[in-house]
């Protein structure tokens, strides 16, 4: 296959609802698509869904724009290659940039098997007709607050809450949820948020991680720092809820530095920060093989790369909820058609070729900001 031509869109949506984590708050999410067309025609879409600041990763919307304009769309762009797998390679020189990377790669895996007529899913090694949609909900101005999102979504049929958790909203909003929702699969995320144990407040900190204990949630999720493996280790160790890694694991290599001190027993696998689809899988079968489950984490993705997610997370080794929720639970008017929908929490992974679903080229047109187009 070989891209002729490849356009990167600048597109802003607002979100329906606005969305805290531990470091900031969002009312609209800027991510780029990435529109990518063989010399015989067919259309592969990714998505760069990198947010706006370096508080999730040290990659924002900016600096992805900058790698795919100056670095990867030049190195892919002509190219002759004959398997999705064979995109990293072209751009092997340039470090980091997992998000920008995994969007030009999705539009390569997008492409490919469009031109192949299989279904992205299938082309992955996915064996599920469905899977399993979970919702996160951010921190909210109070706990009743909370209880109203976690009630809208539990009657909408999702049968999996993530809570977002941070230094002072933690305990108490965990256990009000519990209270009131004893049977739900619950789990917290902190982003990395509490400080380890050789910092100020560490001491303190695993006391409170371990005082989630008796909430019985499904995991605790990334609680320190990406690369403090050590006290992932020690909290791992210390209590009975499982412990999820997320931003500490971007390479392989840092999926096998895990394992080996076993900083952990749950992994969320996120497309856009491992670098695309194919190191997804990768770590998918790593994970699988060393008897860690795995789900899919979002990063509140357009329909272009939720459709991506949700034809990772048909593959077998996904046994937990993936945050791979409807389109309509983060906006209004997606970008796809059909949207992603969820009954009872459960998504259906397309049986189209490809990405599973047409673009709305008109949609994107109406929120664009700037495009650039490539050609051969």
């Amino acid at each position: 296959m070989r891209a002729v031509e490849i356009v990167l869109h600048d597109v802003e949506l607002p979100l329906r609802h606005a969305f805290e984590t531990s470091s900031h708050r969002k009312s609209s999410l800027r991510h780029l698509l990435v529109e990518m067309i063989d010399a015989d025609g067919t259309v592969g879409w990714g998505e760069i869904a990198s947010p706006a600041g370096p508080f999730y990763a040290p990659e924002t919307t900016t600096t992805a724009w900058q790698t795919a304009t100056e670095h990867l769309i030049p190195a892919v762009l002509g190219a002759d290659w004959k398997h999705p797998d064979e995109i990293a390679g072209l751009y092997g020189k340039v470090r980091g940039n997992f998000f920008a990377k995994a969007g030009v790669e999705m539009a390569a895996w997008a492409m490919w098997s469009a031109a192949e007529s299989i279904p992205l899913a299938r082309a992955l090694g996915g064996e599920r007709e469905s899977v399993v949609a979970g919702v996160s909900l951010g921190i909210e101005p109070s706990i009743e607050a909370l209880l109203a999102e976690v009630t809208r979504h539990v009657e909408s049929g999702y049968p999996r809450v993530k809570l977002k958790i941070a230094p002072g909203w933690d305990v108490e909003p965990v256990r009000a949820v519990r209270e009131a929702f004893p049977d739900l699969d619950v789990h917290v995320d902190a982003n990395g948020a509490y400080p380890g144990s050789q910092e100020p407040g560490g001491e303190q900190a695993f006391e409170v991680l371990s005082s989630l204990d008796p909430f019985k949630l499904t995991m605790i999720e990334q609680p320190f720092a990406p690369k403090n493996f050590l006290d992932h280790a020690l909290l791992t160790a210390e209590i009975e809820t499982p412990v999820c890694l997320d931003e500490s694991v971007e390479t392989l290599d840092d999926l096998r530095t895990a394992l080996a001190l076993k900083a952990g027993n749950v992994l969320n696998i996120k497309v856009s920060r491992m670098g695309g689809l194919s190191a997804a899988r990768d770590a998918h079968a790593m994970a699988s093989e060393a008897g860690w489950p795995v789900w899919c984490g979002g990063m509140h993705e357009f329909g272009v790369g939720r459709a991506a997610n949700v034809a990772i997370s048909s593959l077998p080794g996904f046994t937990l909820p993936s945050d791979v929720s409807a389109s309509e639970k983060y906006y209004a008017e997606d970008i796809i058609d059909p949207p992603v929908t969820a009954e009872q929490g459960i998504v259906q992974v397309p049986t189209v070729a490809g990405l599973g679903h047409s673009v709305r080229t008109e949609v994107i047109a109406a929120h664009e900001t700037r495009q650039q187009r490539f050609q051969v």
